[in-house]
């Protein structure tokens, strides 16, 4: 009965739905009009991605209001440092994104797709919190590179025609970011998560998708009539 919004990217999107997540967020505001659907993959870089499109996104689906498409964490490893097998270059990157919009308006013309960059990574903090044995000492991150990916993912937004979220830059406008919008240097702290969530409305808003767009999809008790409440159920 109710649109659907998917929710596609990496650990940052699987955990979207913890308390306090940008997806669960989603869930509560949208929670008389939209279902959002979490597709999110710990680790996944495009990659990988690409490699799921058919299974994540089955042809017998209805077109949903929208999709979020937040990868670019992974992306940014380093490529001689632990995570190395993680990393995809970055004109590698470029073309990943533009082939899962591509599959994506193919799929569902009227979809709106959100790209999200990658966020800004703390180096120090992400030595407290390696996600492998890393014997070299520095970070499997950088925040350069992930401000470079971050453009790049703002550049295939750009030429692809869909909407972007600058994470990257915006996160960095908040005071002590680093631990404000973090939780360990690459994850989102409940700020951050607000941060997502906030900016993907507002992205949905330039498209027309809000609340007061979108139709309930059953009768609300405010409009029942307490004379006839089942009057407001004819013809559904």
């Amino acid at each position: 009965m109710r649109p659907k919004i998917y929710l596609f990217g990496d650990s940052i999107t699987e955990m979207s739905f913890d308390d306090g997540g940008w997806g669960a967020s989603l869930v509560n505001h949208f929670n008389r009009t939209v279902d959002v659907v979490l597709r999110g993959y710990s680790g996944y870089n495009t990659r990988w991605a690409l490699k799921v499109l058919e299974k994540v996104f089955p042809a017998t689906e209805e077109s949903p209001l929208a999709a979020t498409v937040f990868f670019g964490a992974n992306d940014a490893c380093v490529a001689d440092r632990c995570s190395a097998f993680q990393h995809v270059p970055i004109d590698e990157y470029k073309q990943n994104l533009h082939s899962i919009v591509s599959f994506l308006k193919g799929r569902w013309p009227t979809t709106q797709i959100i790209l999200i960059s990658p966020p800004p990574i703390d180096e120090p903090t992400r030595l407290i919190y390696p996600f492998t044995e890393n014997k070299s000492g520095l970070p499997e991150r950088t925040n350069e590179a992930a401000g470079n990916y971050a453009k790049a993912n703002l550049a295939v937004a750009a030429e692809c025609g869909v909407l972007a979220v600058d994470l990257w830059t915006k996160m960095q406008q908040i005071p002590g970011w680093q631990t404000a919008c973090l939780s360990d240097g690459l994850h989102l702290s409940k700020i951050g998560n607000k941060i997502v969530f906030e900016e993907v409305l507002e992205a949905l808003k330039k498209k027309g998708l809000s609340l007061e767009t979108l139709p309930v999809d059953l009768p609300v008790i405010e409009e029942m009539d307490p004379n006839d409440p089942l009057k407001s159920f004819e013809g559904i």
